[in-house]
């Protein structure tokens, strides 16, 4: 497959609006706290906490903000009630787009959520909408040149990896659900350095955008980025390297 990774894109961009680092703080505390509530707070056995927390270790979250998050979501402590949403809609040229959020409030983030849907080119659609063109993998991302290709296009056969993607500047390794912590854990033991790695929402098709309507997509997904309230957004657009420079 040739082109640029849409999720690639997609991280590309979100560092910028995480940026704020008491915004990303917040939105990691909400994470901790549903991923904990959802599947108990032993990050041993509750892949999504053990993520969540990787994360915010990541941007140096104090141990003790983290501890705090996961005893409100077990009940040892109390705290606002939190709860998971998922929008589905349709963005410039046609991309599917998957919003999720964690919200105290659901009709302030719906309606902050179809704000930006409607005023950016894109519409808010129903539940089921376009989750069907989605499936939940393992995803683990290299820079080229940072990894022997032929080593680990090895690697990734011998492990039950279902699919190597590659791209211009970047080698997807995609996995079962079930099967992304083992392998991650394989390419660990092997010192292969990746650039990403989590279990994520990836497109069964994708929709190549040029010009104006790349544009617009990437100011629609920035700016749901931006909510308080939203964790992920997810779409299946494809744009080249060379396009994403030339718009940042």
């Amino acid at each position: 497959m040739s082109g640029h990774s849409k999720w690639a894109s997609i991280k590309h961009k979100k560092g910028k609006t995480d940026a704020a680092r008491g915004k990303a703080f917040s939105k990691l505390i909400r994470l901790i706290t549903v991923a904990a509530r959802q599947g108990g707070g032993n990050p041993d056995n509750n892949h999504r906490l053990r993520d969540a927390i990787l994360k915010a270790r990541e941007i140096n979250m104090p141990a003790d903000n983290i501890e705090k998050a996961i005893k409100k979501g077990t009940g040892e402590l109390e705290g606002v009630s939190i709860e998971e949403v998922t929008y589905e809609g349709y963005g410039p040229g046609g991309v599917a787009v998957m919003v999720d959020a964690t919200t105290d409030n659901r009709n302030r983030t719906t309606a902050e959520v179809r704000h930006l849907f409607s005023k950016l080119g894109g519409n808010l659609g129903e539940n089921g909408s376009v989750a069907w063109i989605f499936e939940r993998k393992g995803l683990i991302s290299f820079d080229k040149g940072i990894v022997d290709e032929d080593e680990l296009t090895m690697l990734a056969i011998d492990a039950g990896a279902e699919d190597i993607q590659t791209f211009d500047t970047t080698i997807d390794i995609v996995t079962s659900p079930g099967d992304f912590d083992r392998i991650k854990a394989l390419i660990d033991d092997n010192k292969m350095v990746y650039s990403n790695a989590e279990i994520t929402m990836v497109p069964k098709t994708t929709v190549h955008l040029e010009g104006k309507q790349a544009q617009q997509t990437l100011n629609l997904i920035d700016s749901l980025e931006e909510l308080d309230d939203v964790q992920e957004v997810f779409s299946n657009f494809e744009i080249s390297d060379e396009l994403l420079e030339s718009l940042e």
